[in-house]
């Protein structure tokens, strides 16, 4: 017979791991300015902040992986991805951070990153089919091998990266001041340094804290 207080201690633990998890949820950053329009960019972002693991990567496991794409119309509703799927998708954004981080900081290019974006949109066939509906009337779609849905969205997502660092929005592209924060994000005026209000505030309360120190100190 097992022991009863092993038992306690199993759903305890169980317990408080649910509750990181649903705390790591309720805590995510708010997505960065651009990522609304940008595919890329919420890629890019999906590792969360570097500085606290409570944000997560949102493409940790296949279940988070495929949570994420469907959320950002990258998948149909009932896709399900597997461990190799999610493991692509986390080997694609960091080609993407790469890519993105030369446009927004003028570095020289790696050249394996921009073949990766390249790969990505040259992978997959699609066809473009006509399409109507009562909203948008005749309309052109593209359609792509129903079993490819991975291959589906890293090509989107490199059509989006092309389309970024080559058009209008790269002058605006940038990475958020705040110390270990490193998303991307596109500044909505000139002035704008955080990706969130949430990072202005930490600097904010980082700095103050330090000038008191100081003061202490003195």
């Amino acid at each position: 017979m097992r022991n009863t207080r092993l038992v306690l201690t199993d759903s305890a633990n169980r317990y408080h791991e649910n509750m990181s998890l649903l705390l790591s949820h309720a805590e995510l950053m708010p997505p960065a300015p651009g990522e609304d329009v940008h595919p890329s960019l919420a890629l890019a972002n999906s590792a969360g902040r570097q500085d606290d693991p409570k944000e997560g990567d949102l493409l940790r496991t296949p279940e988070r992986a495929t949570q994420w794409m469907i959320e950002r119309n990258l998948a149909a509703p009932d896709v399900e991805l597997y461990d190799y799927c999610s493991n692509r998708l986390r080997e694609f954004r960091r080609a993407v951070r790469g890519v993105l981080g030369v446009a927004a900081t003028g570095a020289s290019p790696d050249e394996q990153a921009i073949a990766a974006i390249n790969d990505a949109m040259m992978q997959i066939p699609s066809v473009t089919l006509l399409a109507w509906d009562g909203q948008r009337g005749f309309h052109a779609r593209q359609k792509y091998a129903e079993t490819q849905a991975v291959e589906q969205a890293l090509s989107t997502i490199a059509a989006d990266v092309l389309n970024l660092v080559t058009g209008e929005a790269a002058a605006m592209l940038t990475q958020c001041a705040a110390p270990s924060c490193g998303r991307f994000m596109l500044r909505t005026h000139a002035r704008r340094q955080w990706c969130s209000t949430r990072c202005g505030d930490r600097v904010r309360a980082a700095r103050a804290y330090a000038k008191k120190n100081s003061r202490t100190l003195t």
